[in-house]
């Protein structure tokens, strides 16, 4: 009778851990698509516009938005991934001096990033 109350346990428990593990597994695969949608941005600033947009999706299926804008000496990049009925959005800021030591940027470009725009 212990047994069976210990297995009893154990697959209840097994059982409410599931559904868990599968939303922290969708959720990541936001995370990854709202990723793409950063690398994205990062390799498509523009330089002559002051903000793009984009939808990024590949076998119908949409991935990310992303809205890139140009502030005050950098980049703001929103990139929100999707994954079934999940959503995750980063947001994250990216001064024109590490644009320009990462490569994303030349050093011919900044005055494309002063404080005008």
């Amino acid at each position: 009778m212990r047994t069976v109350f210990i297995i009893s346990i154990l697959f209840l428990f097994s059982n409410i851990s599931f559904p868990q593990e599968q939303i922290e597994t969708n959720i990541e695969s936001a995370v990854q698509n709202a990723k793409k949608g950063v690398y994205w941005a990062l390799s498509n600033i523009p330089v002559k516009k002051a903000k793009i947009e984009k939808s990024i999706v590949n076998e119908d299926k949409l991935l990310a938005r992303v809205k890139v804008a140009k502030e005050l000496n950098g980049v703001r990049v929103e990139s929100t991934g999707y994954y079934q009925t999940n959503e995750v959005t980063i947001v994250l800021y990216r001064s024109r001096d590490s644009l320009v030591r990462d490569g994303y940027i030349k050093k011919g470009d900044l005055e494309s990033y002063s404080e005008e725009d």
